[in-house]
């Protein structure tokens, strides 16, 4: 099953005194790009969300938040900074007395002052924690993967039809190509009778040209080509692999195909069917430039 590299998804958890939000959502991208906010306090989960998301998802320039809301406060502890304190004091008195000040500062202004009060946390179980994490990840993730594989059914569907109308246009170019050298064959005939008359003509010299002309003109190899690549297309998109850099590859196959076409049939109609089957094939590049 194809997917997009567009989605999202949220969960949220109360695991052994945790609060627990995960969310994630993602954008087309070439690779594989992580980027995640996590309290500071819990940095220590940061790679292992990414390499775990990794795991999950192959292409596609993610975002993850993650909350950690800790219920349980108990095991929190304010400690003074007594060094810090009395640097700060010692700081108020001199300006008091340098500047005739009035000391109005108690023990709730030095408290407010950075790093003054410390919060000490009990020691955490990291591995318990990050089974906690996972797990709402894990629901997080299911509904991501979700999203991207409902938008991929209907990109799949977009781009097969677009392949099967890229078909028909073969098939009307394999047969409309060999009456654009019979076509040549009789204006030739027609223009040397102007030119001549009634003189009886050089068949011989008429069937050389014609065939220099068949040959030019001939396209039966890149119509061949193109049918492979469109049944290869319909393979990739029944695929439960990560596809999109081969199908932008074999667009560009395809596109490359219809250009011979497109220079070597000196017709008005193939011509035409060249043109459609290059706005499909533009159509399914910038489809498929969202395929994971």
């Amino acid at each position: 099953m194809i997917k997009s590299m567009t989605g999202f998804g949220r969960a949220v958890s109360e695991l052994d005194g945790y609060v627990i939000t995960v969310e994630i959502k993602s954008v087309n991208h070439r690779y594989f790009e992580f980027y995640s906010r996590i309290p500071r306090q819990y940095g220590f989960l940061d790679d292992k969300v990414k390499s775990y998301v990794n795991s999950k998802v192959s292409r596609g320039k993610i975002e993850c938040y993650i909350g950690i809301e800790a219920l349980n406060t108990e095991a929190a502890e304010v400690v003074v900074n007594n060094t810090l304190a009395s640097a700060y004091v010692k700081a108020l008195k001199e300006l008091e007395s340098e500047y005739e000040l009035k000391a109005d500062y108690g023990a709730s202004t030095i408290g407010r002052f950075p790093d003054v009060l410390i919060v000490k946390k009990a020691e955490e179980d990291e591995e318990a924690l990050w089974n906690n994490v996972k797990t709402v990840l894990d629901e997080a993730l299911e509904k991501f993967i979700s999203m991207r594989e409902t938008e991929g059914e209907k990109m799949k569907a977009d781009v097969y039809s677009r392949g099967e109308f890229i078909l028909d246009c073969v098939s009307f170019i394999e047969e409309r190509s060999p009456q654009t050298v019979k076509e040549y064959n009789d204006k030739l005939v027609e223009r040397v009778h102007e030119l001549i008359g009634d003189v009886s003509l050089d068949e011989a010299r008429i069937i050389q040209e014609v065939a220099i002309f068949a040959d030019k003109v001939a396209v039966a190899e890149e119509t061949v080509r193109l049918r492979s690549h469109i049944d290869q297309l319909k393979e990739f998109l029944n695929s439960n692999e990560p596809i999109g850099r081969k199908m932008d590859f074999l667009v560009q196959e395809i596109n490359r195909e219809a250009n011979t076409i497109g220079s070597k049939a000196n017709d008005v109609e193939i011509a035409r069917k060249v043109v459609d089957i290059k706005a499909e094939v533009e159509k399914i590049r910038e489809q498929i430039q969202n395929i994971e």
